[in-house]
């Protein structure tokens, strides 16, 4: 299945997410510094980097969960509020989020755990409900597991769970922090193909933390680099035009997955 197309020029079109000279930190430690980026509607973008160049860091603060230092981020033109400041009930329902670990309520089934933002945001009959999760489970080849419990389930099939229940309200973007991690090739591939046919059914922007060269290369298609050293952006675009024409060694070395002065080994194309 190949990506759907989407505004990644963004052209005059307002970007649905933008994100403003954001200064992220723990205490008297700054890990990002005056970052700036946009992402437009029905866009995959892939936020990667290595290990503690505040990909995570990003993540949570452009849904609210790390209150920024400085700047800020606009969703669909409303200005995220972190949860300590109150969050925004109604920027919560517009986004759902996926996380590593899945997030799942572990004394729930499948059907009450993607039945719960529904029942928490909404005012639908307990049978509606029911038909919007048989749907959702759908979405993501999990029909007829609607029963198990977390713990019944396979650690791709708990992903699949977990992103039904992000989709559950049907939210305009969704934010998937690390979605592969844990994953088998075979399995991890599967859930890329899910979102690719998510993002071409439903059009729904999507904003991926990763470090997957197969999920980067397969479903984005616009990435942001971070470097921990310059505790920002180093590099930004499609991710076959990084990986081929980057003059920076730390580009480079991410997509041929070497260290500095060892022989690169080129990825399938």
């Amino acid at each position: 299945m190949e990506r759907s197309a989407s505004s990644t020029d963004g052209g005059s079109v307002a970007p649905i997410i933008s994100v403003r000279n954001l200064t992220v930190g723990y205490g008297d430690e700054i890990i990002l510094r005056e970052v700036s980026f946009d992402v437009h509607q029905g866009e995959v973008l892939a936020v990667l980097g290595r290990s503690g160049c505040g990909k995570s860091t990003l993540f949570k603060a452009m849904i609210g969960l790390v209150e920024p230092k400085q700047g800020e981020v606009m969703i669909d033109g409303e200005r995220v509020r972190s949860l300590a400041d109150g969050g925004s009930e109604g920027l919560l329902r517009n986004i759902g989020v996926l996380f590593q670990s899945g997030a799942l309520f572990s004394s729930m089934t499948v059907a009450e755990n993607v039945a719960f933002p529904l029942q928490q945001y909404t005012t639908l009959a307990e049978r509606n409900i029911e038909q919007v999760v048989a749907l959702k489970l759908s979405q993501v080849g999990l029909t007829g597991c609607a029963k198990y419990l977390p713990s019944e389930l396979s650690g791709g099939m708990q992903k699949r769970a977990a992103l039904a229940r992000a989709m559950a309200l049907d939210p305009k973007l969704l934010f998937f922090d690390e979605p592969s991690a844990g994953l088998d090739p075979v399995t991890s591939a599967e859930l890329d193909m899910t979102i690719l046919k998510i993002t071409a059914t439903l059009g729904t922007t999507i904003v991926m933390v990763t470090h997957e060269l197969a999920s980067i290369f397969g479903i984005a298609n616009r990435v942001i680099m971070l470097d921990a050293k310059e505790k920002g952006i180093i590099a930004q675009g499609k991710p076959e035009e990084l990986k081929t024409s980057s003059d920076d060694l730390r580009v480079k070395e991410f997509f041929n997955r070497t260290a500095a002065g060892e022989k690169s080994e080129s990825l399938p194309e």
